[in-house]
């Protein structure tokens, strides 16, 4: 064998022991820790926490101190949260390469939730904006709780008063990944033609009706049963994926927001505008090491090869865009559509109901 050859297969073992050694640290798991016991005197409330992982052994509800808000927080009742795939991945550790920064073993973050809607409970001696009763939504980390602490500044503002909490507590993460695949990504324009694949879950439900009220003319692409939703959102037109494959269309598209990953990206440029371009929000789960990253690394690979632009993008939860949401809301423009409701109790179902892939809208977990 000559020389180089020899050097390159040195290099291939050393690689390839190096990603055996990642997986086999990434994919240990410890056992649970036992909880802690509540402080004497501590007033308790029931909050979610994660402190090993998997569903549902990694899910609890416990007996937590009730917080208290300092000068410039405010303390909100929580009413309803909602669960997305970021927790279901965190609780579960998939895809295991982010437990190099999640926690290896064991999680380093436990305090489960983001999204929720709740009231307004009591407020820092020099908080302004908000005062005890006002009702709010928007993303606050550990939600999956009865109470949570928040800066005056923080990432949530007013309810829609035409919103039951649990409709509001669906917008954050949602409706925002949503807002700003089609805007910011997509530069989504009256009269362009727009699919969306995935309407109908968490992120696509939103999506229609976002397009809409941009004035696009919107496909929308899900299963069978889910056709009529996707209408009464607005779609002016839908697409069975069960019986039609639409990278097979007659139909060129100026944007393609693409939610589930379920095509490559050769076969839907073939129903792109040249100059159109492909957003890309999520991913398949499949594979335990990189789960949807693996539908990152090709949306960077396929954009050298084909003509309609491809993006990936992270959506990040803020006021203002929280605001334009709840405009939307109020005029009628935007719903949330519910298709479970849970108790605190019974988190760990709700994620498992989740990640089983067929929610229709937002799955919806309540502290009442």
């Amino acid at each position: 064998m000559k020389l180089r050859y020899k050097i390159l297969a040195g290099v291939a073992s050393v690689f390839a022991l190096g990603y055996v050694a990642l997986f086999i640290t990434v994919s240990h798991d410890s056992p649970c820790p036992p909880v802690p016991a509540l402080a004497a005197g501590a007033e308790p409330m029931r909050a979610i926490t994660q402190r090993c992982y998997g569903i549902p052994a990694g899910v609890r509800v416990e007996s937590m101190a009730k917080p208290r808000p300092a000068d410039d927080q405010v303390l909100i009742r929580v009413r309803a949260s909602s669960i997305n795939p970021v927790e279901w991945y965190g609780t579960m550790g998939q895809p295991r390469i982010m437990r190099l920064q999640g926690g290896i073993g064991l999680p380093s973050d436990w305090p489960l939730g983001y999204d929720m809607a709740g009231t307004i409970e009591a407020v820092g001696a020099k908080v302004t904006r908000f005062k005890p009763g006002d009702e709010v939504f928007g993303g606050v980390h550990g939600a999956l709780s009865e109470y949570v602490v928040a800066r005056e500044q923080g990432n949530f503002v007013a309810k829609p008063a035409n919103m039951s909490f649990e409709e509001a507590a669906g917008i954050p993460i949602a409706a925002i990944t949503a807002l700003q695949g089609l805007r910011d990504s997509g530069g989504i324009k009256a009269g362009q033609k727009v699919l969306i694949n995935g309407a109908s879950g968490g992120v696509g439900t939103y999506a229609v009706q976002i397009a809409k009220s941009f004035g696009a003319e919107v496909t929308g692409v899900c299963s069978t049963r889910n056709l009529e939703l996707a209408r009464s959102l607005g779609a002016d037109h839908v697409i069975d994926y069960t019986r039609e494959d639409f990278t097979a269309g007659d139909t060129r598209y100026d944007l393609i927001f693409d939610i589930v990953g379920s095509q490559g990206f050769f076969a839907m440029a073939h129903v792109m505008k040249p100059d159109g371009i492909i957003v890309v929000a999520g991913g398949s789960k499949k594979g335990a090491m990189l789960g949807p990253i693996k539908r990152i690394a090709w949306s960077k690979l396929a954009a050298a090869f084909i003509a309609p632009r491809v993006a990936f993008f992270i959506a990040h939860v803020n006021q203002q865009d929280l605001e334009l949401l709840a405009t939307l809301a109020r005029e009628g423009k935007l719903k949330t559509v519910i298709d479970r409701r849970y108790p605190l109790e019974q988190t760990g179902a709700a994620l498992e109901y989740l990640g089983a892939g067929h929610a229709r809208g937002k799955v919806i977990v309540t502290t009442n």
